[in-house]
């Protein structure tokens, strides 16, 4: 039987002790405290752990969602831009349904709406996988009664559908005439607030991606040893502290240590960093440079892959390539290594030397 215990600040204490469990909430009123007392009983009488009153409450979705968000914020993790915009949409289609009626049916159902729209299959695996994981952390850590196993078979009747796969490998570089034309292109401006040749450069010289290029401050830089510190580097598996120190290498063709110093010309005292621009202007601003030159189907991000390439083409191998990119897992890299006949030419040369 219940206990309730009125406080001094006249709030009432509900008291649960049953079959050897304990547990103990607080309310405003008397009413809410007895019935969460008595949902509680049923519970442990039913062999289930009695729910918390923040989550005895929730029934939707949405409200699963909500409680995610909360709990990763307050362990001191919380979500970052992608991963909120990918939970505000599924709250915006899935929010108001009851979790209990989140079958296979209505998964795939949902799949099948996403890539009606234009969705392409990884980023529809990549909803379901968002579903599955707030569903599951809902009973990993608040014990609410969820059924894991319908998206799971949502997930393989999606993927016989053709509606989720994996994403198809990217192997475009640029050519030498297409980086020529891009350059010609930026320099020729009269009014240039951004060094973009320079960016395009450095971004060939070290296979950093736009935003780690527009981060590095000049505390981050050792002359001495030619190495560059990169904070909190992009990585699924740890979000952030992931710093990394990259050699400066002068292999592919580009010196990245005399790009500095040309930077360090134009230096703003105002502003620590060593490229002080927003890395989405450079991108935006080199997709309308590509549409404008009739450069098909080449995006910022490719000079990454560019660098890359021309670090194997150089003769490192994939551990070395590692320390430079980042990548942890030398698979991932392996889609790099797409190496340019005549670069054999000069791999055997230094072989012989």
């Amino acid at each position: 039987m219940a206990t309730f215990v009125k406080l001094p600040s006249g709030s009432w204490r509900a008291v649960v002790r049953r079959k050897r469990r304990y547990i103990s909430e607080t309310f405003l009123l008397r009413e809410d405290a007895r019935r969460w007392a008595t949902e509680a009983e049923r519970e442990i009488d039913r062999g289930q752990a009695p729910k918390r009153s923040h989550v005895a409450g929730r029934k939707t979705f949405g409200s699963l969602i909500d409680l995610h968000i909360a709990d990763m914020k307050e362990v001191g993790h919380p979500l970052r831009r992608t991963k909120l915009a990918m939970l505000e949409m599924l709250r915006g289609e899935l929010g108001p349904m009851r979790f209990t009626d989140l079958d296979r049916a209505a998964v795939i159902a949902f799949g099948r709406r996403r890539a009606k729209a234009g969705a392409g299959p990884v980023t529809v695996g990549m909803y379901v996988g968002a579903i599955k994981l707030v569903m599951a952390h809902a009973a990993a850590v608040h014990e609410i009664p969820v059924n894991i196993e319908p998206i799971d078979l949502a997930r393989h009747a999606l993927k016989h559908l053709g509606l989720i796969g994996k994403s198809k490998e990217r192997d475009r570089r640029p050519t030498e005439e297409e980086l020529e034309k891009l350059f010609a292109f930026f320099d020729g401006k009269e009014r240039r607030l951004i060094p973009f040749t320079r960016i395009i450069k450095f971004a060939i010289a070290t296979a950093m991606r736009q935003d780690e290029i527009c981060q590095v401050t000049w505390g981050d830089l050792n002359v001495r040893s030619k190495m560059l510190l990169i904070r909190d580097r992009k990585d699924p598996r740890q979000k952030q502290g992931n710093d990394q120190r990259i050699p400066l290498l002068s292999v592919s063709g580009y010196d990245p240590m005399d790009l500095i110093e040309e930077q360090r010309a134009i230096r703003a005292n105002d502003d620590s960093r060593i490229f002080p621009y927003c890395g989405k202007s450079v991108s935006a601003a080199f997709t309308r440079a590509c549409t404008a030159l009739k450069i098909e189907d080449l995006h910022f991000h490719d000079t990454r892959h560019e660098g890359t390439s021309r670090l194997f083409e150089a003769g490192f191998s994939i551990e070395q390539v590692a320390l430079v990119t980042g990548h942890k897992d030398w698979k991932m890299l392996r889609r790099y290594t797409h190496l340019r006949p005549e670069a054999l030419h000069d791999i055997a040369a230094r072989r012989v030397a």
